[in-house]
């Protein structure tokens, strides 16, 4: 796939099935990800997979860290557990945040989140699918215990990926001149 068509056509895939990803394409998909912008060379970044019967052990620390909000209803909770079970693999992108003289902690946040983005299209260009989500989980105290983030570390997101059913959707065309406007100092 071309680099330019790649970028012009990524779309986030909600419906992933099996297979995932071998590990072979995983080495290249984490190859695109370490490549991400990074000043300072400081890799403020760190992946954790999770595949096969470790969702569901995700699911249930999903429900668990759920069950501390006493509204939460059995539906909720059910909702929780399931989630990571949407695709055969998940990979959590873990931004590790420094203290540095020159490299602010937003820069490192983003360099992560250029990590993840590069990750997805890999993941797109090696004819996967794949849907970045988030949510109030993905910054629970119990959810980033669990799955042993540190002091400075944050989740950027949660990458369900799989293969897709059928055709790939086309984007919505958009047009830059909306988003784009030249200063004229």
């Amino acid at each position: 796939m071309q680099a330019l068509d790649l970028l012009l056509n990524r779309v986030s895939v909600g419906r992933l099935l099996e297979p995932a990803p071998d590990a072979a394409q995983r080495e290249l998909m984490f190859r695109a990800a370490l490549r991400a912008p990074d000043h300072g060379q400081l890799r403020p970044w760190r992946f954790i997979t999770v595949d096969g019967e470790a969702r569901a052990r995700l699911g249930e620390l999903f429900a668990e860290a759920q069950a501390q909000d006493p509204a939460s209803k059995p539906e909720a909770l059910d909702k929780a557990r399931a989630m990571p079970l949407r695709a055969p693999l998940l990979v959590v992108v873990v931004a590790r945040i420094a203290e540095h003289p020159k490299v602010p902690q937003e820069e490192q946040l983003l360099s992560a989140g250029c990590a993840a983005h590069s990750l997805l299209l890999a993941t797109q260009a090696l004819g996967f699918g794949a849907i970045w989500r988030t949510g109030a989980l993905a910054q629970h105290p119990h959810v980033l215990a669990g799955l042993g983030l540190e002091a400075g570390e944050k989740i950027v997101g949660f990458l369900y990926v799989g293969s897709f059913e059928g055709e790939r959707r086309t984007p919505p065309a958009l047009q830059p001149l909306d988003f784009v406007s030249a200063w004229q100092g």
